[in-house]
């Protein structure tokens, strides 16, 4: 009776022994080589600089500058600077423009000097104290009407077409949103050894740079929408140029940035079979 005891207890140790070494195996077949990882991590690097240029990019509203002409009889000129979500205009002392542009800005230049409430000069006379306040006029930033009331913005006698500027508002948000669904796929990866995420993370970014390109085009053809819409009301509206400035700069780094990130990551999802017999690996020699 000891014997059959003895030889159960055996073979039911021998089966315990034999499942956990296969559970250990699978855990290792599942999870990321050390090389393989730091692949990872080096596309994820580059995703992650696509990543930070996108959401400065669409964060900031230095898309376009709105330039009037100098000549224009008056010691000041107007410039303005907008992006997908507000718009900026400012006065500027014509002496600060810089001598060989023909047109006002750029505008991350300081306001003109104008009687307000701020900086306070003091002045004796017969006995009285008087206050003269100078400041630098700052930029005047409202935040586009569209997205709330659905009203057209007004800039310099010119009307914006709510419906361009909407579709390249939810074109860049998408765009933003399939990227964060992309960097959780990839952490995913990382964390958890879950190699077939790769290809959707690969996927999200590719589609994210698209989403990305395409607002900024939408973008684009919204200010040449605005400069065309010219209102018949008084004043007359001003001669106005045009110039791209760094925030959509930003953008098409970020998009094309985030679409190379999404090669990167595709490659990694492909066999190495092709690679390793265009780069054999090299080894030690039979003697």
């Amino acid at each position: 009776m000891m014997m059959w005891s003895n030889f159960f207890l055996q073979e039911e140790n021998r089966r315990r022994g034999a499942a956990g070494r296969r559970r250990a195996q699978g855990q290792l077949g599942s999870g990321l080589t050390p090389e393989r990882e730091g692949k990872v991590k080096l596309a994820l690097l580059l995703a992650a600089v696509g990543a930070t240029l996108a959401v400065l990019s669409v964060g900031t509203e230095f898309w376009v500058e709105l330039n009037t002409y100098k000549a224009n009889g008056s010691a000041v000129c107007e410039a303005a600077h907008l992006g997908l979500w507000k718009v900026c205009t400012k006065r500027l002392w014509q002496a600060d423009v810089p001598a060989g542009r023909e047109t006002c800005g750029p505008a991350e230049l300081p306001g003109a000097l104008c009687f307000s409430h701020l900086s306070i000069v003091l002045i004796l006379v017969h006995g009285y104290v008087y206050r003269i306040d100078f400041h630098r006029e700052q930029a005047n930033c409202t935040y586009f009407k569209f997205f709330t009331t659905g009203e057209n913005a007004r800039i310099f006698q010119r009307t914006t077409k709510k419906e361009v500027n909407l579709a390249a508002a939810v074109i860049a948000v998408l765009g933003l949103a399939v990227m964060a669904l992309g960097c959780l796929c990839i952490i995913m990866v990382l964390s958890k050894g879950a190699e077939f995420l790769l290809r959707v993370g690969a996927v999200c970014f590719g589609l994210s740079g698209l989403l990305l390109l395409v607002s900024l085009e939408v973008f684009r053809h919204s200010v040449r929408v605005l400069l065309q819409r010219v209102s018949p009301e008084p004043p007359p509206a001003p001669r106005l140029t045009y110039e791209y400035s760094w925030s959509l700069g930003c953008g098409v780094g970020a998009g094309l940035i985030l679409l190379l990130g999404a090669g990167c990551f595709l490659l990694l999802t492909l066999p190495s079979w092709p690679w390793a017999s265009l780069c054999p690996k090299r080894g030690h020699r039979a003697t």
